[in-house]
C-alpha cells in the first residue's frame, strides 16, 4: 500500500467512527503545527539513557529482588504458541519486548489490577495476564483501532483464550480509553505504556497515569529514547528511575 492510500483509508476509517473525531483532530494538529513533537529532546535523553542502562536481568534482580530465569521455561509452550501464531498472522504489528520486565513487576506488586496502553499481536498483555491469572486479577488494555490495515480482528491475537475472562479491551485512543478505564477502576498495581509516541501524547499520559499507580505499584515505559518525555517528567517529579537497555531500545521502570 502506497503512502497516499495508506493516509486515504486512515481519513475515511476516522470519517466512519465519530468516536474517533476527537484523535482526528488531534491528529491533524500533530502532523501539521507540531510535526517536530514526535522527537523533541532526543538527542539530550539518547545521551542521559546510555549513560544509567542495565540490563533486564539487573533491573529485575535489583528493584525486585527476583531472578527471571524460571519465565522462560515456565512459560515455554505459551510463549512457543504465541510465537507461532505471529509468525502465521497476516498482518505485521510489534513483537514482543521485554516480557520478564512486566511479569515480574506484576509479581513484585502481588498486581491485582494493571492498566497498558498498546497492544498489537498481545505481547505484553499475555506477559501481564499470565501473572494476573494467579490472583483472578484484571487488565485494562487501551489501543488505538487499526484504521489503515486490516488488522482489528488480531488484535491481542497471541494471547490465549483461556486468559481473556481477566482482560478489559477499549478500543479507543488513550483520551478516550483512559477516562473509561479509571472510572471502572482508579487504582492500579502496574502501568505498562506503549502507545502514543510522541512527546505531547506522552507527557499527557504519564501525568494521568501516575495519578492511579498506588504507592509501592511499578511505573514502566517503552521507547523512552524516542523523545524526553519520560526524563522530563520523572526530574519534574524528582522521581528515580532505572533505565534497561533491551534489544537496541530503551526503557524506563520505577516504583512510585
Amino acid at each position: 500500500m502506497s503512502e497516499i492510500a495508506r493516509v486515504l483509508k486512515t481519513f475515511i476509517g476516522y470519517l466512519k467512527r465519530p468516536d474517533l473525531y476527537p484523535e482526528l483532530g488531534r491528529k491533524i494538529i500533530k502532523n501539521t503545527v507540531n510535526r517536530g513533537n514526535a522527537f523533541k529532546g532526543k538527542e539530550k535523553t539518547h545521551s542521559w539513557a546510555a549513560e544509567r542502562a542495565i540490563t533486564q536481568k539487573e533491573a529485575i534482580s535489583g528493584l525486585f529482588g527476583l531472578e527471571m530465569d524460571a519465565f522462560r521455561k515456565n512459560y515455554q509452550e505459551v510463549l512457543a504458541n504465541a510465537a507461532q501464531k505471529e509468525e502465521n498472522c497476516p498482518v505485521k504489528m510489534g513483537g514482543p519486548g521485554a516480557l520478564e520486565l512486566l511479569y515480574y513487576a506484576c509479581e513484585f506488586t502481588n498486581a491485582g489490577n494493571v492498566v497498558e496502553t498498546g497492544v498489537a499481536y498481545g505481547w505484553s498483555s499475555l506477559a501481564s495476564l499470565l501473572s494476573l491469572t494467579k490472583r483472578e486479577g484484571i487488565l485494562y488494555s487501551s489501543d488505538m483501532p487499526y484504521l489503515a490495515q486490516d488488522g482489528d480482528q488480531y488484535v491481542g491475537y497471541v494471547v490465549p483464550e483461556e486468559l481473556r475472562t481477566g482482560w478489559k479491551l477499549f478500543r479507543y485512543a488513550d483520551k478516550e480509553s483512559l477516562p473509561k478505564i479509571f472510572a471502572e477502576n482508579p487504582v492500579f498495581d502496574v502501568l505498562h505504556y506503549d502507545s502514543d509516541k510522541s512527546y505531547n501524547g506522552r507527557i499527557w499520559a504519564y501525568d494521568e497515569l501516575y495519578k492511579h499507580l498506588r504507592k509501592g505499584g511499578v511505573f514502566i515505559s517503552d521507547d523512552i529514547g524516542d523523545n524526553s518525555a519520560y526524563q522530563d517528567f520523572c526530574e519534574k517529579n524528582a522521581i528515580e528511575t532505572t533505565v534497561v537497555e533491551y534489544e537496541g531500545k530503551y526503557i524506563g521502570v520505577f516504583i512510585k
